[in-house]
């Protein structure tokens, strides 16, 4: 059998085939390599300037840095808040080998707070592994603790820096403020770019309300680094910027700007004498220069000490302030609100005699109690004694209900409102820091807004006797009475109370005062405002004025009024017995008072929660922050 026939083999057709291979592979190569050309063009040529500022962008690091926070002096120029080298528990979380293991060693050295154990590992996984990451504060002795051990924990260092310090501690606590770390609240409100190196901010009081003032502005240094961010040369080492100079012509930097220190119209002798007067009771004592609005003492207590917020108080700490049944965390000052008992009679009767509501000389008769015609409801007299006749003087001199439950029938509650809004009740004193509450001043048109009642309902006669002494709706805070009480010491000429008296430049040094500011004054008869200064003087040093013993001895003359608040509502056939009432359900007591009473220069209301009479809890308070004011200005305490 014949074997088939091959093909012969086609040498032409393969060198076709192999020809369009390589015109086809030529004709990839060209676009491509165009394609190489045109983006290197792009690149180097048009993208030139884009692109070298991002490399060196990549290559340069700005590192914020942090201004000094203004320092807070008083008056006399006493320091109330500074800055001063402390030491900081810092981590790098790639020289670590054991987060876990080291945060506890960390806890059982108490170097940090175990309810801070997970929050600081979160911190620390969320930084880049060569960062630094604050972990905490420490005190000298912690730091010395640390340091004989550093060798037991990689990974883990201190470094210096700067804290806020409060010299007198819980003394100011309420009136400064203090200063804690950045929330996420306060990063809507600031400019961050400011904030780009600090951790801390002004959280209450005068910290707060001046923040953009002390707080200065951030500066800046630029560091050279690699891919991975890490700092390849730090321009603060003198050998490293000159080598850094050399290669890439220097690093910029621009120092940072210190905040401005502030001059506060506080005067830490009377603030401390205040504090030291209040002790440990529950209160509030608030002095004002009626000449100026000037805050010269703005204690409330029990209170809390502001170092331990700005060394970074734990949650465990945070939570038993909060639920401690004294409330430390609470500025009765400014937030407390209380009834102002007898110490409005004063403002009533400036009031009265304004509207000529009654002869000053005429006497009513106080039987111990008062009803309304018709009524069978009884108004007692606060110490359930029998004053028999009394005049105006005689009234405020000894305090009388009963005159005042007559009194304010007579005047009527429109006009007994409009008096005492004018001195400033039921509305904001306007000091220059938050947290100030209005109180209540009760009339017609408030009820009606505050429990949507029918005209012919809106209010009741007994309520305007009840808001006559004080009591019933009417609320006032420690603040807007000394403030009242500043005004009436000026004759009607008030001003806002105020902390900030002065700004001296943190640079220069240069300081700029402020002048006061004035209100529209209160318009009173001259020879009224004798009337009630001389009662008020009465109330100090007669035989039967209610703060004579309280005042006894003083080589000035104070114009004062005592007052007790109600805290409840004592039974018709019931006597109020301090013994049998539990102790927070006691009267408060209340004191408030200016001297000389010829020329006021200091004007103080003081309450103690549950202190019973005005004079026997609030007047010696008083009294104390005035000896502490005239002996800095030469007087004797007392007569020898």
């Amino acid at each position: 059998m014949a074997r088939p026939s091959l093909a012969l083999k086609d040498h032409w057709q393969e060198q076709r085939l192999f020809l369009s291979r390589i015109i086809a592979a030529g004709v990839i190569i060209l676009l491509l390599t165009g394609l190489l050309v045109m983006r290197l063009v792009q690149l180097q040529i048009v993208d030139y300037q884009r692109f070298s500022e991002l490399s060196q962008g990549n290559r340069y690091r700005i590192e914020p840095l942090p201004p000094n926070r203004g320092i807070i002096y008083d008056r006399n120029g006493v320091v109330i808040a500074e800055n001063q080298p402390s030491w900081e528990l810092v981590a790098i979380g790639e020289e670590i080998e054991n987060l876990q293991e080291t945060l506890k060693a960390l806890e059982q050295l108490k170097l940090i707070d175990v309810s801070e154990h997970n929050t600081l590992r979160d911190l620390i996984h969320s930084h880049r592994g060569f960062e630094r990451v604050k972990l905490s504060n420490l005190t000298e002795e912690q730091a010395a603790t640390f340091a004989v051990r550093r060798h037991r924990f990689p990974g883990i260092d201190i470094q210096e820096a700067l804290a806020r310090y409060y010299p007198f501690g819980e003394a100011s606590a309420h009136a400064i403020g203090y200063v804690g770390s950045i929330s996420l609240a306060d990063l809507e409100r600031i400019d961050r770019s400011e904030y780009a190196a600090s951790s801390q901010i002004g959280k209450a009081g005068v910290e707060r309300a001046y923040e953009s003032t002390l707080h200065g502005r951030v500066g800046y240094r630029q560091q050279v680094v690699n891919a991975q961010g890490r700092v390849l040369f730090d321009p603060t080492v003198k050998a490293h910027a000159e080598n850094v100079s050399n290669l890439i012509g220097g690093l910029e930097s621009k120092p940072p700007v210190p905040g401005d220190n502030i001059v506060l119209s506080l005067d830490m002798r009377l603030q401390l004498a205040a504090q030291e007067a209040l002790k440990d009771a529950r209160g509030a004592a608030v002095a004002i220069d009626p000449r100026s609005g000037d805050v010269l003492a703005l204690v409330s207590t029990p209170a809390f000490d502001p170092n331990r917020f700005a060394a970074g108080l734990s949650r465990a700490d945070y939570n038993a302030l909060t639920i401690d049944a004294d409330k430390p965390l609470v500025n009765r000052a400014l937030a407390g609100t209380y009834p102002p008992g007898s110490t409005v009679k004063p403002f009533i009767s400036l009031v009265a005699l304004e509207h000529e509501s009654i002869d000053p000389h005429k006497t009513l008769y106080c039987p111990g109690e008062y009803h309304l015609p018709g009524q069978t409801h009884k108004y007692r007299e606060g110490k359930g004694g029998i004053h028999g006749p009394m005049d105006m003087h005689d009234a405020i001199v000894r305090s009388c209900d009963v005159y005042y439950y007559q009194l304010s029938t007579m005047i009527g509650i429109d006009d007994i409102a409009a008096g005492l809004k004018a001195f400033g009740f039921g509305a904001v004193a306007g000091l220059d820091i938050e947290g100030e509450k209005s109180g209540i001043l009760p009339s017609p048109e408030w009820k009606r807004k505050r429990f949507s009642r029918r005209e012919d309902q809106a209010w009741f006669l007994g309520e305007t006797v009840n808001t006559g002494v004080g009591q019933g709706y009417m609320l006032v805070t420690p603040l807007q009475l000394a403030h009242a009480e500043a005004t009436m010491a000026a004759r009607g000429e008030g001003h806002p109370p105020r902390f900030l008296i002065g700004v001296e430049d943190g640079t220069t040094r240069a300081v700029k005062y402020l002048d006061p500011t004035s209100l529209t004054p209160v318009a009173h008869n001259p020879e009224h405002w004798d009337f009630v200064r001389d009662a008020m003087v009465g109330v100090t040093s007669e035989a039967h004025g209610t703060a004579r013993e309280a005042m006894k001895g003083l080589t000035y003359k104070v114009a004062g009024k005592t007052g007790t608040a109600q805290v409840f509502t004592v039974g018709q056939e019931e006597k109020y017995k301090e013994g049998d009432v539990d102790e927070r359900l006691r009267d408060h007591s209340w004191f408030t008072a200016y001297a000389p009473a010829d020329e006021p220069r200091i004007a103080v209301a003081v309450i103690v929660e549950n202190g019973g009479f005005g004079a026997s809890a609030a007047a010696p308070v008083v009294r104390k922050i005035l000896e502490a004011y005239f002996a800095a200005e030469g007087y004797v305490a007392s007569e020898p």
